[in-house]
């Protein structure tokens, strides 16, 4: 019986070990945002945007309601256990509250699909999305758009040991995952078509791919990809620069364009004040990758 003891204690150790180098599913990273690291928002007093039909709604509902993603590390994520949301585009998100004139403890951020966006800000659902949402014109007719407060490109993610990938020209014949229908997998498909390109329904399950082997980079904004390598800094890196632009804004209802100015007055704001590269540190900065100078406003014109 003692070898079958020694046996059933051996793999009993070794379950424990393999479940806790995994983790459950949803347990916190082992390195994410501290509270005593993040910027403290002066909220502003007084504050009044009475040409604002979503800013008077807000005020009256006695807080805001702000269109968020769940799953994306250090920049939008959701704990499971407490609800609580984090990362860079959140706080984005409560610098805008403070500044509107709304303490950003109050805000009901609320999770919106990329494909339910628009309908979101059109149908009152949430008063400004903030989100990785990348300004272009086709959107521009369908929402407005605050900022840019940060300019993205395409960038890919491989296992730190690699040594043959350092940019898109390296991937003919390689394993590229990216998201199914998202504009970087076709991009890929369009533009380096020696790459073979692998679709799942999200990135999380392009990035258990890479780190088990299945394929050899995974592909989409630098922003996403930063806060994966965040997660995993032994085990992933980005590779190369970024290969396209894309400008992340905060969407407004379309004809808000009191909002959408009184947002840009902020992102400046914050910008000059030091909250935006502190924020930035403390979120997407754990990647490695220092802060960028923060792109111009745009103010466009209303329509």
């Amino acid at each position: 019986m003692r070898p079958a003891r020694r046996f059933c204690t051996a793999l009993a150790v070794l379950l424990l070990s393999l479940l806790a180098a995994c983790g459950r599913e949803g347990s916190p990273p082992v390195k994410g945002p501290k509270a005593d690291q993040l910027p403290v928002y002066h909220v502003a007093t007084g504050f009044q945007l009475p040409d604002s039909p979503t800013w008077q709604r807000a005020k009256s509902r006695g807080h805001l309601v702000v269109g968020a993603k769940e799953d994306q590390p250090y920049l939008g994520e959701k704990d499971p256990a407490t609800g609580v949301y984090s990362g860079y585009d959140i706080e984005i998100a409560r610098m805008m509250s403070a500044s509107l004139g709304f303490d950003p403890k109050t805000i009901a951020f609320r999770t919106i699909a990329s494909a339910n966006r628009e309908t979101a800000l059109q149908n009152g659902q949430i008063d400004y999305y903030v989100g990785t949402y990348t300004i272009n014109d086709l959107r521009k007719r369908q929402v407005g758009f605050a900022g840019p407060y940060y300019i993205a490109g395409q960038s890919l993610l491989v296992r730190k040991d690699e040594k043959g990938i350092d940019g898109p020209q390296d991937l003919a014949g390689k394993k590229v995952c990216s998201a199914a229908g998202s504009t970087p997998l076709q991009r890929i498909q369009r533009d380096y078509p020696k790459a073979i390109a692998v679709a799942y329904d999200t990135y999380s399950i392009c990035v258990d791919n890479l780190l088990s082997l299945q394929v050899d980079a995974v592909t989409t904004d630098d922003t996403i990809l930063m806060g994966f390598a965040a997660k995993a800094p032994d085990e992933l890196r980005i590779a190369g620069k970024p290969f396209s632009k894309e400008p992340y804004g905060i969407g407004v209802p379309r004809g808000d364009t009191a909002l959408r100015f009184a947002l840009d007055d902020a992102i400046e704001a914050h910008e000059k004040n030091g909250d935006w590269k502190k924020a930035y540190d403390a979120t997407l900065g754990l990647s490695g990758v220092p802060a960028p100078q923060p792109p111009p406003v745009d103010r466009y014109p209303a329509s």
